[in-house]
């Protein structure tokens, strides 16, 4: 195994080592689950997707922890706008996540904890933290003294000097330094709250996640990852509660997916430049939006266009064509063993960071080979180079059943064809061909053509495509 990772915390390529050989825990932050996931969430998930499916591809037992943030500042302020319980919010947004995930392709984690099932937890950290004197009280609030913890700043590298001389004036007096955050906040009217030693309150964001990776996969765990925006602040908190806490390291490899933007900016719900993933899968297969994502390394920020996922969308096309022309070529009783060559050249691509976009590349290598080979006609090492495209394929997550149905059912919402249509003019060439009327059945074949269908002949009949 010559995996490399690159790990935020030291700034370079590490070769991967698991803490416990052949399993890798890792834990990945989720959503604040107050709205419509975006597709900038997405890119980040479909990220550690990827990841979770190479590593499970390479003979690792991955546990993988993914949690919903369920108690914020955002969550409470949108339950009172709409008259509801915060329960009802965040329900109603789990839900619609769970949808999108399974729409998506992604692979459920092992887990998917909320932080509002995990107050002990919490609780018990921010004890421990007191007990330390990494934390003070004021006023029913508990605080982390950012300045008792020599490392702060190691995984941004950010130094608290600087940070404090940059630092907007805090309307907040009360705490020793404008860095030093929130563990845990004193009830409010209209606000959830749970009992505490310091009184009842409810939680501060960063220490959720330190409760929840720490239960289910100990510390210290192999991965933590999430979204660029996530370093700073809330992974330099969750290392500085956790390390404080329990005297060692968090996780060994910290991995941050790059920011999706539109025209050159971030794209975020408070910038309002926003597509939901319920918007793009209306109008696109989510097999076109994870091609869209391989291109690009996970690292690098990503430019967002509809134009792109055209172009998206007519490579993931090419790919299932050769997939189901090589399946209806092939005639084998058994799979054939995958060519071995290949499967170690997409090893290599993939060991060096996850780089999908020359791993994707390969795959269009041999989706050009191997249409040239069936075009002439030559069989030799096709079975096992078929096998070795559906594997590549599948640890991508490129194949998902229905691709062609899913697509021409969003054809068909916005064609002047029904489907009816389509089946009867079929029907019409294949009376027309077996009268031996073939200028009718070419006629009606460019017809097809020219208003967006493909016809194909098979053993099993004619079949129609969006073309």
């Amino acid at each position: 195994m010559s995996l490399k990772i690159f790990n935020t915390l030291t700034n370079a390529k590490e070769l991967f080592t698991p803490i416990e050989p052949g399993n890798v825990r890792m834990y990945v932050c989720g959503v604040t689950v107050y709205d419509s996931a975006h597709i900038g969430h997405a890119r980040s998930f479909f990220t550690f997707d990827i990841i979770y499916r190479y590593l499970k591809f390479s003979g690792f037992d991955v546990r993988y922890v993914r949690n919903f943030t369920d108690v914020d500042d955002k969550i409470i302020t949108k339950a009172n706008d709409e008259r509801v319980s915060c329960d009802a919010i965040t329900g109603r947004y789990i839900e619609e996540f769970a949808q999108a995930g399974e729409s998506l392709g992604w692979l459920r984690p092992a887990r998917e904890p909320r932080a509002t099932e995990h107050m002990a937890e919490i609780i018990a950290i921010i004890e421990k933290l007191e007990a330390k004197g990494l934390a003070y009280r004021v006023d029913g609030d508990v605080y982390y003294a950012v300045s008792g913890f020599a490392d702060y700043g190691k995984l941004s590298r950010k130094k608290i000097d600087e940070l404090e001389a940059g630092a907007r004036v805090e309307v907040d007096e009360r705490k020793r330094s404008p860095l030093d955050f929130a563990l845990w906040k004193s009830s409010k009217p209209g606000e959830p709250t749970w009992d505490s030693p310091w009184g009842a309150g409810r939680p501060g964001w960063h220490i959720e996640c330190s409760a929840m990776s720490t239960k289910y996969l100990g510390q210290p765990f192999d991965i933590h990852g999430g979204g660029r925006d996530l370093i700073f602040p809330h992974h330099e908190n969750e290392i500085a509660q956790s390390e404080g806490a329990f005297g060692q390291a968090l996780a060994r490899y910290w991995i941050h997916a790059g920011f999706l933007n539109i025209n050159q900016e971030k794209m975020s719900k408070s910038l309002g430049n926003f597509f939901t993933i319920r918007d793009i899968l209306g109008e696109f297969d989510a097999v076109a939006l994870r091609h869209f994502f391989l291109g690009s390394h996970y690292r690098n920020p990503l430019d967002f266009s509809k134009d792109g996922l055209v172009e998206a969308s007519k490579a993931a096309d090419r790919i299932f064509d050769t997939i189901e022309r090589l399946g209806k070529s092939i005639k084998a009783s058994a799979p054939a063993i995958a060519d071995g060559a290949l499967m170690e050249s997409f090893r290599q691509e993939m060991d060096d960071d996850f780089n999908t976009p020359r791993a994707l590349a390969l795959i269009f290598d041999e989706v050009r080979a191997l249409n040239k080979l069936l075009d002439e006609k030559q069989t030799k090492g096709i079975a096992a180079r078929y096998s070795a495209l559906r594997s590549m394929c599948d640890v991508l997550g490129l194949l998902q059943e229905g691709y062609f149905d899913r697509k021409k059912q969003r054809w068909l919402i916005n064609s002047v064809l029904s489907e009816g249509e389509i089946l009867a003019a079929i029907g019409q060439r294949n009376q027309a061909r077996k009268a031996k009327n073939f200028p009718e059945a070419d006629r009606i074949r460019d017809q097809l053509n020219r208003q967006g269908v493909a016809i194909e002949d098979t053993p099993e009949g004619t079949i129609w495509k969006v073309r």
